[in-house]
């Protein structure tokens, strides 16, 4: 997969709580080249109105910030299946609490009956459970409560994991790599059950306190809102999260919205080991394990019978373990870039195959910014 991306300017003003504690004076990042490609693609692309662009560096906190076309900084967004990584860390803050054990058995912690008796929560948010996902089918009839405002995330995964209807259907975990689906619901009800809280207090407590977030939020928007594509950005939520319901079963793999301000910090959170300010929200080892290739060293899997890596909530090149990106359906695309020090975050409202067209056009152009600057 590409490995490079883009969008910039020149310097932006550090983000409050992780983006304000700068490790020093800043080098001069001359980001002209990649921002002047985000602006042809723009002028090239009748689909996108608005890019949101920011750029966060380990040592200086937000280094570039704009928001291009229709779009301007505090736009919220839809985000997709870039809500994955977020997802994830709510489980590993879980185990750096002692709560849960990310590689023993569901049934250890819910009592929800052993349909899947060896089931993992690595598993779950590896893409790795055996369970059928969203490339398979991503209207399969026994999940369908995972696109549902109504009821609970708890009902809803209690019902994936003990339904018999999948039986003809599923494989053993951890034999190969399926993306998304109701795998990740069931992430989120073992969230709940483990800690006695709502998904909504999880990303409160976990998030959006620690790091000072304004906007990020999980709903259910994919029976409430229309498209008039397949995969494409929902025609009637035009950054305003009040039009949607709220529900007490978000979607846990694609349900949450942002702004660019609010996803850079957590993109600055990963690249300073889990701290977001003063505030530990992650422990160095749950960031590891998250950026770390689970599937090859589970059971030698790969996202492409090839060099596709995936960690728990993040893709990978096994030809460039230091990049790890989380990009969504309606082109939100994240990345970052350990080896040189900084996070990229693009957000759009588009199809995914936009995004990473945005991404392939512009990384090298950031790269190549990130380095002069020394």
């Amino acid at each position: 997969m590409l490995w490079r991306v883009g969008m910039s300017l020149i310097l932006a003003t550090f983000l409050a709580a992780c983006g304000d504690d700068d490790g020093g004076s800043p080098p001069e990042f001359d980001f002209s080249a990649a921002e002047a490609e985000v602006e042809a693609f723009l002028d090239e692309t009748d689909e996108v109105d608005g890019v949101g662009a920011i750029i966060v560096h380990r040592d200086y906190g937000v280094i570039y910030q704009r928001s291009f076309g229709a779009f301007t900084d505090d736009r919220i967004s839809l985000i997709a299946s870039a809500s994955k990584m977020i997802s994830a860390g709510v489980l590993l803050r879980l185990q750096d609490e002692e709560l849960l054990d990310i590689d023993e058995p569901i049934i250890d912690v819910v009592g929800w009956g052993e349909h899947n008796p060896t089931l993992t929560p690595a598993q779950l948010v590896s893409n790795s459970s055996g369970l059928v996902s969203l490339t398979q089918n991503p209207a399969y009839a026994p999940y369908l409560c995972q696109y549902l405002a109504r009821g609970t995330l708890e009902d809803c995964a209690r019902t994936i994991f003990a339904t018999d209807r999948d039986d003809d259907d599923i494989v053993e975990p951890d034999t190969q790599f399926n993306y998304g689906g109701g795998q990740w619901q069931l992430a989120g009800g073992v969230a709940e059950v483990v800690s006695g809280k709502s998904w909504a207090e999880l990303i409160d407590e976990i998030y959006v306190e620690p790091c000072g977030l304004e906007v990020l939020a999980y709903n259910n928007h994919f029976t409430q809102l229309t498209s008039s594509s397949p995969f494409g950005y929902p025609d009637d939520f035009d950054g305003d999260p009040s039009v949607l319901m709220a529900t007490d079963n978000p979607n846990i793999e694609g349900g949450a919205y942002s702004t660019i301000g609010d996803y850079g910090k957590l993109l600055l959170m990963h690249l300073r080991g889990g701290v977001c300010g003063d505030q530990r929200v992650l422990s160095e080892e749950a960031i590891r394990r998250m950026h770390t290739d689970r599937i090859f060293d589970a059971y030698g899997g790969s996202t492409d019978g090839g060099t596709g890596g995936y960690g728990l909530g993040w893709w990978l090149d096994r030809t460039e373990p230091d990049v790890t990106w989380d990009p969504g359906a309606y082109g939100a695309f994240p990345w970052i870039d350990e080896s040189r020090g900084y996070a990229a975050y693009f957000q759009l409202e588009a199809t995914s195959g936009l995004g990473a067209q945005l991404f392939g056009r512009t990384v090298d152009l950031i790269n190549e910014a990130i380095d002069d600057a020394g």
